[in-house]
């Protein structure tokens, strides 16, 4: 034991009397702001808000930022040290959003953004490179009536609608305001697929869907054929001549009497 206290190294500090390493980083509050003091200034720290442990050699002192535009923002300053130092190293400086700072909302990609309607005349705009409601036109649509039109009359396009595409569009047009659930299909017991104005389209969504070719109604609109409205065209006359409400009738006629004393 003697052999082993004798070749201990010359002016090893004594592990009882070596500094705690998180009392060292804890510490280090005047040292953080002044970090901050030197990056912005004195008159940009707002009062300490505490510290947290990144991992055991590395702690962050936060204090409130006072800067116009930044309220509810705060300086996060990393204090560092290794085990048995008798002080902290400035790591980092940042001023990071606190619980409370306003932010500004999420970036959304423009092509997220849009929305039917949003196109004006003048605009252009691209379908995807892998849209999936398009493919090839030297594939089959899956539509047999067009497709079978199409190599009759030796016609082609670029690309044409998927059979994904072309249900995805039954779907958002069954759903929309000229659908059977909308409120003017609810307000009759007439449905489209019974109208003279109405059109259906050709090809498999023909069984579904047409276009109204009523001017007062959904003119040139796709309508599900169990879409109605009060412009059906067996929608029956009022009765009578004059207002629906009253029948005409003639004062002259008449027979007026004296009310009883």
């Amino acid at each position: 034991m003697d052999s082993m206290t004798d070749s201990a190294e010359p002016g090893a500090a004594d592990p009882a009397e070596r500094p705690d390493l998180e009392a060292v980083l804890l510490s280090a509050v005047a040292d953080a702001r002044a970090a901050i003091v030197e990056h912005s200034g004195e008159d940009t720290v707002g009062e300490y808000l505490g510290a947290s442990f990144d991992d055991p050699t590395a702690a962050t002192h936060r204090f409130l930022a006072d800067m116009p535009g930044y309220r509810g923002w705060q300086w996060a300053v990393v204090m560092a040290a290794f085990p048995g130092a008798d002080h902290a190293t400035i790591s980092e400086v940042v001023l990071v959003p606190g619980p409370t700072a306003l932010l500004a909302p999420q970036w959304v990609p423009w092509h997220e953004r849009i929305r039917p309607g949003d196109l004006s005349p003048g605009d252009l705009l691209a379908p995807a490179a892998d849209d999936p409601r398009l493919v090839p036109g030297f594939m089959a649509s899956g539509d047999p009536q067009i497709d079978d039109v199409a190599v009759e009359l030796g016609l082609g396009r670029k690309q044409v609608l998927s059979p994904w595409g072309r249900s995805e569009a039954a779907q958002r047009w069954h759903d929309g305001e000229h659908g059977p659930g909308s409120a003017m299909a609810r307000s009759t017991r007439r449905v489209c697929r019974d109208c003279g104005f109405y059109l259906p389209l050709a090809g498999s969504l023909g069984t579904m869907f047409g276009v109204c070719a009523n001017e007062l109604s959904a003119d040139g609109q796709v309508v599900e054929s169990e879409y109605g409205c009060g412009a059906h065209s067996d929608t029956p006359a009022p009765a009578g001549t004059g207002s629906p409400l009253y029948d005409p009738y003639d004062d002259g006629v008449l027979d007026t009497t004296e009310p009883a004393d």
